[in-house]
């Protein structure tokens, strides 16, 4: 088990390691609010060259704590991530947010190298891109794309950005190419180990905290089955959504993130609920007599909500949306932390 305070990268920059030990300070005095994509775009508006806006700013009145975003397509050489956001205006957007003191979140709905289908084509592969496979060399050459893209989050002063980044997550489901049935636990570890290592000893990147997230758990073992070790693993996650009912939400969340706090606790490591929401959000009391009251003193650093995309896909409130109201009331509870709040804490 690594040590207290330590990460993966042996060499991660000074800035990495401060962000690291901030998250661990956010869970003391709360969880902070995160979203996907908050600044790229919302309900009605995608952002332009001098705008800046999110639709939660737009309600509450301040920015997410935690800004989610995706590189997937990064590694095909695209201008642009699968949801047809400009990797040169993510980079951008990533700077802004980092500077005003927010912390980024990565996922990667990588591509199906063998088939040339999206993240959703299940086709089988892990075992062809892990050494001595035959595709190993060209899934090289995806990891390089993604480390010049992780290298080149620079702030002001030039110092690489600190991320947390989420690779491979919700790999105890069957819908992405690295899932459960689309590769053994074994192939997902080794993936994962040498995703890891080339990245850090081999390409340079140095301003990464790795997190590894599940999906909600049908099963307490399923946590760790593919769970790739401690020196290899800097924070834990879960990705619940509510798809039934508000009951069956609150007993998954009853039960999964008692376990999710365990074995955290005995890792010391810190753990966020890193994809979570209800899409529409038709429950106009959701935030306060739903989540909180489930995530209030769980101990989680964050929770990301997912994106607001369409009129019928989105997870968090814009103007005159039903929940905004009680979404403006779970803003100012003194647990739940905003942008303003998580910037103080050092």
């Amino acid at each position: 088990m690594k040590k207290e305070a330590s990460l993966t990268d042996t060499q991660a920059t000074r800035e990495t390691k401060y962000l690291f030990n901030k998250i661990k300070e956010i869970a003391k005095q709360g969880y902070g609010f995160g979203h996907q994509d908050a600044t790229a775009y919302g309900m009605g508006w995608k952002n332009k060259a001098k705008e800046y806006r999110s639709d939660v700013n737009d309600v509450a009145g301040d920015y997410p704590a935690v800004y989610g975003f995706d590189i997937g397509h990064v590694e095909l050489g695209n201008i642009q991530n699968l949801d047809t956001v400009n990797f040169g205006q993510m980079k951008k957007l990533i700077q802004k947010a980092d500077n005003a003191g927010g912390i980024i979140s990565l996922s990667w709905h990588a591509h199906n190298l063998i088939s040339g289908g999206s993240t959703w084509d299940t086709t089988a592969f892990v075992k062809h891109i892990i050494k001595g496979g035959s595709l190993h060399t060209p899934y090289r050459a995806w990891l390089l794309r993604v480390a010049d893209f992780l290298n080149d989050l620079k702030d002001k002063r030039g110092n690489a950005i600190p991320v947390v980044f989420r690779p491979y997550h919700e790999m105890n489901g069957a819908w992405f190419w690295w899932g459960a049935g689309n590769c053994t636990p074994e192939e997902y570890k080794t993936l994962w180990r040498e995703t890891v290592d080339i990245l850090s000893r081999e390409f340079g990147v140095h301003n990464v905290i790795y997190a590894y997230s599940p999906n909600g758990l049908n099963h307490p073992e399923d946590f760790l089955r593919y769970y790739p070790g401690d020196d290899y693993v800097d924070m834990l996650g879960l990705d619940i959504y509510q798809h039934g009912t508000t009951e069956e939400f609150v007993e998954q969340l009853r039960r999964d993130i008692p376990l999710l706090k365990k074995i955290a606790t005995e890792k010391d490591m810190p753990y966020a609920l890193t994809e979570v929401g209800l899409n529409t959000i038709p429950v106009p009391d959701w935030w306060t007599q739903v989540f909180d009251k489930e995530m209030a003193n769980s101990g989680i650093a964050w929770a990301l909500f997912w994106r607001n995309a369409w009129p019928d896909h989105y997870f968090a409130p814009f103007t005159g949306q039903g929940s905004s109201e009680d979404f403006v009331r779970f803003k100012k509870l003194p647990h739940v932390l905003f942008l303003k709040e998580v910037k103080r804490i050092k």
